[in-house]
């Protein structure tokens, strides 16, 4: 571990910087259409102290009990921000960009991938790929839970991927808000998405839990598959326990109607780049290994006195 006045060792680790650079970019939007003083644009402010104050207390002392308890501002503060986001994001960005997400899927794909998808609908299916939907929550829970009790060195990579993943996502959430299909283009949908106690149970989990702009890019697509192929590489178990779930979640965020084909496109694209970056980061800190010294008078081995 490098010492607290290394200038190394105050660096930002990335998901430092790409969730702070969501917090200052959102609290300056905040600032110019609210004002600065209203109680959205400091509620930012705050989370930025908080986030400033949280690099600090890793650092100023480095033990892992620090490192452990400063890392756990992090998915507070996601928990908090997302939420919040149902009533500030129409404040700093009131249109919503369905209509430019369908654009980009109809020059990509030709069309709507939901729409394509109604000849597959059917009860049995909508029912299996609403379980997999839903699994997403206790993935996430579960995820975090195991590796906050693992090994520091391991949690912080996973640190380092999963809010690099939420600053980014959540920039894009604020800077293309938008409902989803099933919201933009209900219209047109003609094949009704019915199921058992299980698809009733997660359409109304989504429509509380949803704060109205979750849609680009997707973090069902992201997260997963970010945990998927981390677990791949350091808990082969559990990717070889979640693998199926992981692909049923990933088909059911269109064909469930939730996401546009552009937004798993890009959910999958910012996986790679926090699972290379979860790779790179913390960079493991190099001791010269020490040289031994012969005592003065000894005689140095020569390749005819070494034993054969």
């Amino acid at each position: 571990m490098k010492p607290p006045d290394s200038p190394d060792a105050w660096r930002p680790l990335p998901h430092e910087f790409f969730f702070g650079l969501f917090l200052f970019v959102t609290w300056m939007r905040l600032g110019f259409m609210t004002g600065f003083l209203g109680g959205d644009a400091l509620l930012y402010l705050a989370l930025i102290g908080a986030n400033l104050w949280a690099i600090w207390f890793v650092r100023s002392n480095g033990t892992p009990r620090r490192w452990r308890l400063g890392l756990l501002f992090y998915p507070v503060a996601m928990n908090i921000v997302f939420m919040h986001m149902k009533t500030a994001v129409p404040k700093i960005h009131p249109a919503r960009m369905d209509a430019w997400l369908q654009q980009i899927d109809s020059l990509c794909v030709g069309t709507n991938l939901s729409l394509r998808l109604q000849p597959l609908v059917h009860p049995a299916l909508t029912e299996i790929l609403s379980f997999c939907y839903i699994l997403f929550f206790p993935y996430l829970l579960f995820s975090m839970v195991y590796y906050f009790c693992s090994e520091l060195e391991l949690l912080k990579k996973f640190v380092i991927g999963l809010f690099t993943i939420y600053g980014i996502g959540f920039l894009g959430y604020s800077l293309v808000p938008a409902a989803g299909p099933y919201h933009a283009i209900a219209d047109q949908f003609t094949a009704p998405l019915t199921g058992g106690w299980i698809t009733g149970w997660n359409a109304a989990v989504v429509a509380a839990g949803s704060n109205g702009v979750d849609v680009f890019p997707s973090l069902h697509c992201a997260i997963s598959s970010f945990f998927l192929f981390f677990d791949h590489q350091h808990r082969p178990w559990r990717f070889k326990l979640y693998l199926a779930p992981c692909v049923g979640l990933w088909a059911s965020t269109i064909y469930l109607r939730y996401h546009y084909a552009i937004d798993v496109v890009c959910g999958f694209a910012l996986s790679g780049l926090a699972l290379w970056l979860a790779q790179r980061f913390p960079r493991a800190q190099h001791t010269p290994a020490a040289i031994p010294t012969a005592p003065a008078g000894a005689a140095t081995p020569t390749a005819d006195s070494t034993p054969q």
